[in-house]
């Protein structure tokens, strides 16, 4: 079956690199090309497009709002095709939580060089967004909800070993289910740590907007950072994350490394770190996502007691990650997405 594809982009070497490299899979087809989102229209009422890879900035009306035009009127896979700059971070974080897939980061230089040697990894996107589950979203924002917040100083210092902590991993489709989960938990539930398959620069982006919608605090992870009731640290682009033991209480280590499963963060990193660290006082969940990253290492963690979840499929916008880990034996429970907020804010 082959995946017909949409290139949105006002760079026409952008549209030509683009357009050259995925027709050289055998399943994908670019069948057409557009400058800005108003011929992307005129191009659509021809031939409806499986996957759309999208521009943010462009004239005549910017990538955000057609994005949002679309996922009100006809839900459709539609991967960013983004700027390492910081704004472009933030514009592809709100275009994220408008529904797009997944991200394809381009420098400012040497856009040309870069997209032919990313050639696989813009196939398994364009793959991967093809076989998505993708929803009407909704635009309404909530603010964060103003409560009394216990300084880390002045909490009482952990002497027990039954201080629990949570570990999170997913990747495609992980920024929405990160903010419909979070969003929901209070300030009452243990540390979590989170893995994000995500660039650098948008994570700590990613971090601020999901600190401002919730009620725990979030933040980008920093070595040393602890991990206590009420904050979520994510793990930073390039990064590894671990979670370590310090006495009683659990610490978080960054630290620059070789990709594992092919990423850097790796979910199998962090949760191989909480088995180690932290045993049966972790919990482990992994969510929508492509590809296996994550799912020996939540098997990892329910070998030494852990409680481990994978969210559905029927939840998922893609079921690979979850399904990898499901069919190791790794994820004692399976549950949908909406019943896991519940799981974090029992687990005290």
């Amino acid at each position: 079956m082959t995946i017909n594809v949409l290139v949105v982009d006002d760079s026409a070497v952008v549209r030509q690199v683009l357009s050259g490299v995925l027709n050289e899979a055998p399943d994908i087809t670019v069948y057409a090309t557009a400058s800005d989102p108003i011929f992307a229209q005129q191009q659509m009422q021809k031939k409806w497009p499986d996957v759309v890879l999208l521009d943010i900035e462009m004239p005549r009306m910017d990538g955000l709002t057609f994005l949002r035009h679309l996922m009100q009127e006809r839900p459709t896979p539609v991967i960013i095709c983004s700027s390492l700059a910081e704004k472009g971070a933030e514009l592809t974080l709100q275009a994220l939580a408008a529904g797009a897939i997944d991200i394809i980061t381009k420098p400012q230089l040497g856009v040309k060089d870069f997209l032919l040697e990313a050639k696989h990894l813009l196939w398994q996107t364009v793959r991967g967004a093809a076989g998505a589950h993708v929803s009407r979203r909704s635009h309404t924002i909530e603010t964060k909800q103003v409560t009394p917040v216990v300084p880390v100083s002045d909490l009482v210092t952990m002497t027990a070993t039954t201080d629990t902590i949570i570990v999170i991993g997913t990747s495609t489709g992980g920024t929405q289910a990160l903010e419909e989960v979070l969003s929901k938990i209070p300030r009452t539930c243990p540390g979590i740590a989170v893995v994000q398959h995500m660039p650098e620069k948008f994570t700590a982006a990613f971090a601020k907007r999901l600190d401002g919608l919730c009620e725990v605090d979030v933040k980008e992870a920093e070595s040393g950072d602890r991990l206590i009731p009420g904050r979520v640290l994510i793990a930073p682009g390039g990064h590894h994350l671990e979670v370590q033991r310090s006495g009683a209480q659990y610490i978080a280590k960054v630290f620059r490394g070789p990709s594992v499963n092919r990423h850097c963060p790796s979910v199998d990193v962090l949760f191989r770190s909480a088995a180690r660290s932290a045993g049966r006082n972790a919990m482990g969940i992994i969510m929508t996502g492509m590809g296996d990253d994550g799912a020996r290492g939540l098997l990892e963690m329910r070998q030494v007691g852990c409680r481990t979840i994978a969210q559905d499929e029927q939840s998922c916008v893609v079921f690979g990650m979850p399904k990898e880990a499901i069919n190791m034996g790794a994820a004692k429970e399976i549950m949908p997405l909406s019943q896991i907020p519940t799981v974090l804010g029992a687990r005290l």
